[in-house]
């Protein structure tokens, strides 16, 4: 078994740049269905709205940080299960640690690349990401 790559994905951060590179990483990892939003509280009403497959959320955003959006998606029971990975450009100890007892799937700092990406969604799902290269295709 492989990753579902069609399963859709929630990107969220405050930065758009941030955002368009998320996207297009996923896009290499062949992912199709990428949404994204702007902060936490849009990242939280487009999850009432559609069943993502993963959430990958940067931290450090207004109004509402991704380790708020974390915590209200673990305490919502329509939303506790979701595959969620936090993004941040800071490698404190504390803020692992904090993320990990709020319930992260994983974790990354920036900078990263597509692999890196793709080994941290492997180790969510504990299965291999069927990456598409345009001889497969």
């Amino acid at each position: 078994m492989a990753v579902d790559v069609s399963m859709p994905v929630l990107v969220v951060d405050d930065y758009n740049t941030m955002i368009r590179i998320i996207r297009n990483l996923l896009k290499q990892l062949g992912f199709e269905h990428i949404d994204d939003a702007a902060d936490g509280s849009a990242a939280l009403e487009k999850m009432r709205e559609r069943k993502y497959g993963l959430v990958i959320s940067d931290w450090n955003m207004e109004p509402m940080t991704g380790y708020d959006l974390l915590k209200e998606i673990r305490a919502d029971p329509n939303l506790s299960e979701v595959p969620f990975i936090m993004i941040t450009a800071e490698s404190k100890t504390e803020n692992v640690i904090a993320a990990k007892k709020a319930g992260v799937s994983n974790y990354i700092v920036k900078p990263f690349n597509a692999q890196t990406l793709q080994s941290k969604i492997e180790a969510v799902f504990g299965e291999p990401v069927a990456v598409t290269t345009p001889a497969d295709a």
